[in-house]
């Protein structure tokens, strides 16, 4: 192999944990952040130091004002996308489910607007590949 030839660009990553909460209508949570067009499940990236579970703990009560124990949170495995906001980039996502009760999310943070969205309602919004290819309910 000379220096020519060149493995291919691989496709860089940004990790995040990602939440599923579905309410008693199977609709699923998403938000939009402000200065972006698509939905996504609500989540972030991790500080130094912090678990996958400990991050989404942190990030959904930052950005919606819902209280989640981490150790509560249940993990559904870590999944791969073409992350909405960032061309070129692949979102690798910890994703954990939870059921935030009586609470009632509140935008907060950098969110701009949040949606509790079907299948059906997908068709007229922009979604982040994650969430429309693994987690919008049928």
């Amino acid at each position: 192999m000379t220096t020519s030839d060149a493995a291919p660009t691989r496709a860089r990553s940004i990790h995040v944990s990602a939440a599923v909460i579905v309410n008693e209508r199977d609709e699923l949570l998403l938000v939009r952040k402000a200065g972006t067009t698509a939905f996504m499940q609500p989540g972030g990236k991790p500080e130094p130091g912090e678990s996958p579970s400990q991050t989404l703990s942190r990030e959904l009560l930052e950005e919606l004002g819902i209280s989640v124990d981490a150790e509560a949170l249940r993990p559904l495995g870590s999944y791969t996308a073409a992350a909405a906001n960032e061309p070129g980039f692949l979102v690798v996502a910890d994703v954990f489910a939870t059921d935030i009760g009586a609470q009632q999310p509140v935008i907060g943070a950098e969110i701009e607007e949040l949606r509790w969205v079907t299948r059906a309602d997908a068709d007229g919004l922009e979604i982040a590949p994650l969430a429309r290819e693994n987690f919008l309910p049928d």
